[in-house]
């Protein structure tokens, strides 16, 4: 209950303003004259410069100086957020004074946020409290800072007081606290102290103001509360989920965890030694280590906003969309997707119809099938090449294939990494014999093109010119890279043209065409090397030496199974994919029969391939002895993936994404801290293939925290109990939201407006409810139109902008979610690109068509949608209500006129 000031505790606010007051200007001047210094920490402050050794330090000192200036910046801006007053055992008290980033010297008192003694910003009243020199302390009072530095001074504007005797309480402005009380003293005729009186009961308001989002974004909450502040100081290598209802500042958790585990001055002494070790190790600071996904670009512009009111630089690096990080590492760092210099399997198509529902419904099955079904291809191709050898005729290779049999024999089947680790043993011995066999088939296969040069000296140029044309005409079929005739030997970086490449070229086609000949196969004559093989004729190998050869030639196909076992298992994953795809959909299980080519991949199915090759690299090299040997031949394939762990990965609305997403974006997390923090809702779900249950995203990690908060701080007490009933309505999870105490939380209901047959009739109202909305507030507030599809944005936006010109409103259509214009414009967006925004008003333009159009996700639309409002939300019909929420009825009115 909201305790009221009497005249005693009036006087000792004021004392407390002017002191506060006195504070933030001193502390803001101090970080001023700090930026202004010209003696910045860099390589000038060094006695002695040793240009051989001194360069890290030198990076060091000029990475300290530029965290300083931020910190100096931020100060000059923003001196403190919070004063608290504490009480020790022996009747002692301190104020503390709490900012965002690191304190400039001088101020004894004056503490980080992300420090220990920051926590006092978020405790209540009365609450006990260890500091680090171990003093237990009581919390006395607590104001929370909003500064605002006018031309003539400092100001804290909606400043919350609370303490055990009086508050909480909220003063517009600690200024106007000041001035009223040096006028009472000199106001004498009685009109003059009737206006004064009710200044200050304006000034002065029991309880916690709401504040009226006047900017798009994401809301600035600089002190979290009591159990948020828990959450984000909990240690760097934790596995956390936060689910909660929209506005209850998860985001903004996330946020302020990742700005204090980036400062190590805040982490604990084995946090700091292990981030320095990863650090030394990557070769990257641990402050430009973290990754953070979110799923539209638009929640991504205002993420970095966000991130830069906390002092942290997010650059586009830093905070990515999974779509395109996903494209980068696909194509770029793991080979799954074509390039034009001829690397990859697959081509990207993002509309293929070729996954069925199971597929979307039940991803983490899906990906299980497929990875024991690889797993196991895998272990019984390298069985089939031991046996192979073991057939062999000289002793070495057949004592080679029953030591590698018997390897695999003691490995359970899908165990990679005990076998990979046994198999690592024999790669030294299985490369040395491979090549000595190797000497004795090329040397065949170079005596048969000596002939043919002997006979024309002009025939390597021949061939050149074949290999051309082949080239310039080739269309990769899709089962082209299946084709068993493919030479294994084929180096990436062979020569394309001349001479060289027509040696190359000639050594591939009668290598393929003498294994055909020991394995009873021809080789294609629609494939390179049977077009090859046609042109020469009888220029290859005899028949004799075919055989010969050929047997060799599956020797070492075989024994090259062993060679570096690890990179040919990450490396194959892809083909295994679609030759798993391929059986699975002939017995109609994940896949439909018809919608896609054997070339082309679907994104989920992408996010299926990534995952398998992402687990395993984190596995291996998870293992301390791995990870020590990982510059050997035989761990070497696995240091591409040391490039694009991070020691932080983050992830906003995570329910949008699907377990097999979160899992690979998890596996980025460096495995020696496993950091991994996410926020999300499942009831505000937009994606069919999104994360549906705790166990989905428990599925992620077997170890995830998942914490829940509840209290919302977005929305009023009339759109809280309509979430509320839209969940009950249909069917969501059941969430048991709370509003903030002592917060006046009472707005107006949400307005509809039904039977609107005409893009006229809908503008018209929704003109009329933006108009009162301004008049209620004094100013237009942060204002969204949302619609249904992207088609409609403009012819909206254009109509509307009409209907308001004549009060000076501009109406911006927001095309695919880019955020234009001013601040006071209204803003009109199509639905998909609004998630984790915030603005007071939102108006929902034909909820009865968004059911058409999206009934399997409706409902997370319309939830998702209506909770982007903080106090004014307008919902508009074609028809009526949707039949699924006609209870909801009664939280409707017609307009805000009765209210106004």
């Amino acid at each position: 209950m909201t305790q009221s000031l009497n005249d005693e505790s009036r006087k000792y606010i004021e004392q407390v303003a002017g002191e506060t007051l006195a504070r933030l200007e001193s502390i803001a001047k101090t970080a001023k004259s700090k930026l202004r210094d010209e003696r910045s920490l860099g390589f000038e402050a060094l006695a002695s410069i040793n240009t051989m050794t001194s360069s890290s330090t030198i990076q060091s000192l000029d990475q300290i100086s530029q965290a300083n200036r931020e910190s100096y910046h931020l100060l000059a801006m923003e001196p403190a957020i919070a004063r608290v007053v504490v009480i020790d055992e022996g009747g002692e008290q301190k104020i503390y004074y709490i900012c965002r980033t690191t304190p400039v010297s001088g101020f004894p008192n004056l503490a980080s946020y992300r420090a220990p003694v920051g926590r006092l910003a978020s405790l209540a009243i009365g609450t006990e409290f260890t500091l680090p020199n171990g003093a237990v302390v009581e919390v006395l009072e607590r104001a929370q800072l909003r500064p605002n530095a006018l031309a003539d001074g400092w100001d804290s504007r909606n400043t919350v007081v609370e303490a055990e005797d009086f508050g909480p309480i909220t003063i517009e402005s600690l200024r106007t606290l000041l001035t009223e009380a040096v006028g009472e003293e000199v106001t004498e005729d009685i009109l003059g102290q009737l206006l004064a009186e009710e200044t200050v009961k304006a000034n002065i308001i029991d309880g916690v103001r709401r504040s009226v989002i006047i900017k798009m974004g994401l809301r600035d909450q600089p002190i979290l509360d009591q159990y948020q502040d828990e959450i984000f100081r909990l240690p760097l290598d934790k596995r956390l989920l936060i689910l909660g209802p929209p506005g209850t500042g998860k985001t903004t958790t996330l946020i302020r965890r990742l700005g204090q585990k980036l400062d190590t001055a805040f982490l604990e002494e084995g946090e700091q030694r292990l981030v320095e070790a990863v650090a030394s190790a990557q070769g990257t600071t641990h402050a430009k280590s973290w990754l953070m996904f979110t799923p539209t670009e638009l929640l991504k512009q205002y993420l970095k906003e966000a991130f830069a009111r906390e002092g942290v630089p997010a650059s586009d690096l830093c905070i990515r969309t999974w779509q395109d990080y996903r494209h980068g590492l696909a194509r770029n760092a793991f080979g799954v997707l074509r390039t034009a210099s001829g690397g990859g399997t697959f081509v990207l198509k993002d509309g293929m119809p070729n996954l069925s529902e199971a597929a979307l419904e039940r991803p983490i099955h899906w990906f299980d099938d497929f990875d024991t079904w690889q797993r196991k291809a895998y272990v019984q191709e390298l069985h089939d090449a031991a046996a192979l050898l073991q057939d062999a005729r000289t002793p070495e290779v057949l004592n080679l294939g029953a030591r590698l049999q018997d390897i695999l024999s003691k490995a359970a089947d899908g165990a990679l990494v005990p076998l990979f680790s046994l198999l690592a043993a024999e790669v030294t011995y299985v490369q040395a014999l491979a090549a000595s066999i190797k000497e004795g088939s090329d040397a065949k296969i170079k005596a048969a093109l000596n002939l043919q040069l002997r006979r024309n000296r002009a025939f390597l140029d021949e061939l050149a010119r074949v290999i051309d044309g082949l080239q310039q005409a080739q269309t990769t079929d899709a089962d082209d890279q299946d084709d068993p005739d493919t030479d294994e030997e084929e180096d990436a970086t062979a020569p394309r043209t001349g001479r060289a490449a027509a040696l190359n070229a000639y050594m591939q086609a009668v290598r393929a065409q003498a294994r055909a000949t020991a394995s009873r196969r021809t080789v294609s004559k629609t494939s390179r090397n049977g077009k090859i093989l046609e042109w020469l004729g009888d220029r290859g190998l005899t028949e004799a030496d075919r055989a010969d050869v050929g047997g060799s030639l599956l020797v070492q196909s075989s024994a090259r199974r062993f060679f570096n076992p690890v990179k040919r298992y990450l490396d194959g994953i892809p083909k295994r994919y679609r030759a798993f795809r391929r059986e699975r959909q002939s017995a109609n299980t994940w896949y439909r029969q018809q919608g896609s080519e054997a070339h082309e991949i679907h994104p989920l199915e992408l996010d299926i391939v990534l995952l398998a090759i992402l687990r395993t690299g984190g596995d291996l090299i998870s293992r301390p002895d791995v990870l020590r040997a990982i510059g050997s031949p035989a761990w070497s394939s696995l240091q591409p993936f040391l490039a694009h762990y991070r020691n932080q990965i983050l992830v906003d609305e995570a329910t949008d994404f699907s377990p097999v997403q979160l899992a690979s974006m998890a596996a980025l997390a460096d495995p020696r801290l496993r950091s991994f923090f996410a926020c999300g809702d499942l009831n505000q779900r937009l994606t069919t293939w999104g994360a549906r249950s705790a166990d989905d995203l428990k599925w992620v990690f077997a170890d995830f925290d998942i914490k829940e908060i509840t209290v919302s701080y977005r929305q009023s007490k009339q759109l809280n109990d309509l979430a509320r009933a839209m969940i009950r309505a249909v069917g969501g999870t059941g969430q048991d939201v709370s509003l903030p105490a002592h917060v006046d939380s009472v707005g107006i209901a949400p307005a509809l407006l039904e039977h609107a047959t005409s893009a006229e009739a809908t503008v018209a109202w929704l003109a009329d409810r933006i108009r009162e909305i301004e008049r209620f507030v004094g100013q237009l507030p942060s204002t969204a139109i949302f619609v249904n599809v992207e088609e409609d944005v403009a012819p909206v936006a254009e109509a509307l902008n009409n209907a308001l010109s004549e009060h000076n409103i501009q109406v911006i259509a927001c095309r695919e979610g880019q955020a234009v214009g001013q601040e006071s414009n209204v803003r009109v967006f199509d639905i998909q690109h609004i998630k984790g925004l915030e603005f007071e008003a939102v108006f929902f333009v034909g909820i009865d068509q968004l059911a058409t159009l999206h009934p399997a996700l409706f409902d997370k639309y319309l939830y998702v949608g209506t909770t982007r409002a903080a106090t004014y939300l307008g919902v508009t019909c074609q028809g009526t209500l949707p039949s699924v929420i006609e209870c909801l009825r009664p939280h409707f009115c017609r307009d805000w006129r009765q209210d106004g």
